[in-house]
């Protein structure tokens, strides 16, 4: 049996892959692995592991995937791998290819088939996440804020949320996850993409900033772009439209690894 397990900041998918091809798989909270770590990862493994396999069939490998592993590392039998890894061989396979992660926040890398050959540093939401539901948050609040939103837009923007200044700086500089908190407002905000010009050419720079700090930083020409996030899927049509000018090939846009990753790991 293989079991695949990619998590984020609030689930995680537990897939196991069985010698007869069949799949079984549940969901759990997210993992950071991080901080879980030794016998707490332990424990939540025996326990996916009970609920997933009551047949008892013996484990041949655990390929593990989530955010906040930078370098890929081995544990017996177990590979630790970051979430870019695993969008990577989600949406090219054993095929090299560029890859993006389009969702709170963003990240970029080119893959050469197995691993991660470039990584174009991201940044975070402060230094970067350029094309995330983060930075259009940040970049529509910024605005908001100093008074650039149209009336149209800022008056009914202003009625739904609790948007003051003194709000918007407690939340972004003094409460945990900021960058969630920015990206809480990208389904607002898109509600208003085609319907008034100031939202639209906002949501298209946040992808065409992308592109430009980002993609263009590799060999475009050469690979196909596969994109993985649910910002990113959300927003697939627009994204095609910006990329379509700097002559991007996409591959896919999925809004979650772990299908393809069951296909690679099948494979």
């Amino acid at each position: 049996m293989k079991l695949i397990i990619e998590s984020g900041a609030t689930k995680t998918d537990w897939c196991a892959i069985f010698s007869d091809g069949s799949v079984r798989r549940i969901k759990s909270e997210g993992i950071n692995l991080t901080l879980t770590q030794g016998d707490a990862f332990d424990q939540l493994l025996r326990k996916a592991v009970a609920a997933l396999n009551p047949s008892g069939e013996s484990i041949s490998e655990v390929h593990c995937y989530a955010a906040g592993l930078v370098q890929p590392r081995t544990s017996g039998n177990i590979e630790f791998a970051s979430d870019l890894l695993g969008a990577a061989r989600a949406v090219c396979g054993h095929k090299p290819g560029i890859t993006a992660i389009l969702g709170t926040g963003s990240n970029s890398c080119l893959y050469d088939g197995e691993n991660i050959v470039r990584n174009v540093r991201s940044g975070g939401f402060i230094l970067g996440d350029e094309g995330s539901a983060a930075c259009l948050g940040k970049m529509f609040l910024s605005d908001y804020l100093k008074g650039l939103v149209p009336a149209e837009v800022a008056e009914p923007f202003g009625a739904a949320f609790k948007a003051d200044y003194m709000t918007v700086v407690e939340n972004v500089y003094k409460k945990d996850a900021p960058s969630r908190y920015l990206g809480s407002f990208s389904p607002w905000i898109l509600q208003w993409y085609g319907k008034n010009d100031y939202v639209t050419a906002l949501v298209q720079d946040n992808f065409r900033r992308f592109i430009e700090r980002a993609l263009s930083r590799y060999e475009t020409d050469k690979y196909p772009v596969g994109i993985v996030g649910s910002f990113g899927y959300v927003c697939r049509d627009i994204f095609r439209k910006v990329a379509e000018p700097y002559g991007i090939s996409i591959s896919e846009i999925v809004e979650a690894p772990i299908e393809g990753l069951l296909k690679y790991h099948k494979d």
